[in-house]
C-alpha cells in the first residue's frame, strides 16, 4: 500500500513551487498534517498495559479531517448518531447538484456557495412536504456536503437523506408515505424538485451579492433514491465525512512521476484507474479540503439534535428501538499489549517525538 505521506514527502517541494501563490491556509495546513500523520516526525502517546504495566510509545495521528488515517472513531460516532434517530418510515437520498458553470464561482466562494447549497437543498424539501397532500407537516433531514466525484474531479453536490413522513405539531399527527406500485414509495419528482432548487439558489446567490456566470443552464439535476431504512446510505456518506477523499488502499501505483488510482465507475459499478502526475494528484487531493471550521454535515427539521425528545416519544410509541440500528456496528478497536495481550491505557499525550526517542522506556514490574 502507497502511503500518502510518502507521496507528500516525494511532490510536495515541486507542488508549493509550483501552485504556492493560489494555495489557501486551509490548504497548507492539511498537507503539513497529512505529511507527518503517524510518522516519526509526529508527536507520540505513551501507553501501559493495564495488567502488566509494559509500556510503549505509540504516534500520534494528525486528526486532521482530510487525512485518511484519522477520525474514524469519530465517523463511528456521528453514524451512531444518526442511527439512534431512525424513524420508522422508508428513506430517500436525495441528491442536488450543482451545474458545471457555477463551479467556478464555487470555488472562489467556497464558504457561501457550500453553506448556499446545504441550506437550499433543506429549503427545497420543506417546501415539497408542507405541500405535500399524504404529508402536509414538518420534514426531517440530514444533509451531507460533497466536492468530489468518485474521479475525485471538482464536482460540488449535497446528499440529502430523510424519512418519507412528516409531523404536523398543530394536530400531533406522525404522517407517511407508503408504497404503491411495485412495492416503491413515490417521494417527489426530481425534475420539479430541480426547478425549486434551481429558483432558491440563483435568488441565494444573487442576494449574497455574488455575480452570476454569463450563461448556465435552464435545467438541473436533482435525483431522487429509495434506501429502505436509510443505514447504508448513512454508511456511505460516513466514508467520506472525515476521512478525506480516498483510501490509501486505492492508490495502486507510483512510478516515474505519476500517481495512479483507482475508483468504481457510478454507472458500470466496475474499477477503473487513473493516472497523472504527482504534483497534479497532491492538487486533486487538496482541492476538497473544506474552509477552516465548515460543517460538512449538518441536520434539519425533526432530526435536528434539538429533538432528542420528540424522537425518542415517536420511537417508543410506534415501537421501534433505537439500540438495534446500531448493533451491527463495529467497536472501537482497544490497544492491545505485545507481552501479555492485554488491554493498554493512554497515560500521557503529546510527547515530542526528540523527547521519546531520548528517554529510556521504563519497565513493566
Amino acid at each position: 500500500m502507497i502511503l500518502l505521506s510518502s507521496l507528500i514527502e516525494t511532490f510536495e517541494a515541486e507542488f508549493l513551487e509550483r501552485y504556492q501563490d493560489s494555495l489557501l491556509p486551509s490548504h497548507r495546513q492539511a498537507l503539513a498534517a497529512m505529511k507527518h500523520c503517524r510518522t516519526s516526525h509526529s508527536p507520540v502517546m505513551l501507553a501501559q498495559c493495564d495488567d502488566c504495566e509494559s509500556q510503549r510509545y505509540v504516534p500520534h495521528s494528525c486528526g486532521h479531517r482530510s487525512c485518511p488515517h484519522c477520525q474514524q472513531h469519530e465517523s463511528q460516532q456521528w453514524l451512531e448518531r444518526q442511527l439512534q434517530r431512525q424513524v420508522p418510515a422508508e428513506y430517500f437520498l436525495v441528491t442536488f447538484t450543482l451545474p458545471k458553470e457555477l463551479r467556478a464561482l464555487a470555488w472562489q466562494q467556497q464558504r457561501t456557495l457550500y453553506d448556499l447549497m446545504i441550506r437550499c437543498s433543506w429549503e427545497t424539501v420543506k417546501t415539497f412536504t408542507q405541500n405535500d397532500p399524504k404529508l402536509q407537516g414538518n420534514a426531517g433531514a440530514i444533509t451531507v456536503l460533497h466536492t468530489h466525484s468518485r474521479r475525485l474531479d471538482y464536482h460540488p453536490h449535497v446528499h440529502l437523506v430523510m424519512p418519507a413522513a412528516a409531523i404536523d405539531r398543530d394536530k400531533r399527527l406522525w404522517r407517511t408515505k407508503k408504497s404503491k406500485h411495485n412495492h416503491k414509495t413515490y417521494l417527489f419528482s426530481h425534475k420539479a424538485l430541480a426547478k425549486v432548487f434551481r429558483a432558491k439558489m440563483l435568488e441565494a446567490i444573487t442576494q449574497a451579492g455574488l455575480a452570476l456566470p454569463d450563461c448556465y443552464p435552464g435545467k438541473w439535476v436533482v435525483d431522487v433514491k429509495s434506501v429502505g431504512r436509510g443505514d447504508k446510505a448513512l454508511v456511505y456518506l460516513g466514508r467520506y465525512l472525515y476521512k478525506g477523499v480516498i483510501q490509501e488502499k486505492d492508490i495502486i501505483a507510483c512510478r516515474d512521476g505519476q500517481v495512479t488510482f483507482r475508483y468504481r465507475d457510478s454507472k458500470t459499478q466496475r474499477w477503473q484507474t487513473r493516472t497523472l502526475p504527482g504534483v497534479e494528484f497532491l492538487g486533486l487531493i487538496l482541492r476538497h479540503v473544506l474552509p477552516k471550521g465548515f460543517r460538512r454535515t449538518r441536520n434539519f427539521g425533526f432530526l435536528h439534535p434539538n429533538s432528542k425528545r420528540l424522537i425518542g416519544l415517536l420511537q417508543y410509541l410506534l415501537g421501534l428501538n433505537p439500540n438495534q440500528a446500531i448493533a451491527w456496528l463495529r467497536k472501537r478497536p482497544q490497544l492491545k499489549c505485545r507481552c501479555c495481550g492485554g488491554t493498554m491505557s493512554i497515560v500521557k499525550t503529546r510527547i515530542p517525538p526528540s523527547f521519546a526517542l531520548e528517554t529510556p522506556m521504563p519497565t513493566g514490574s
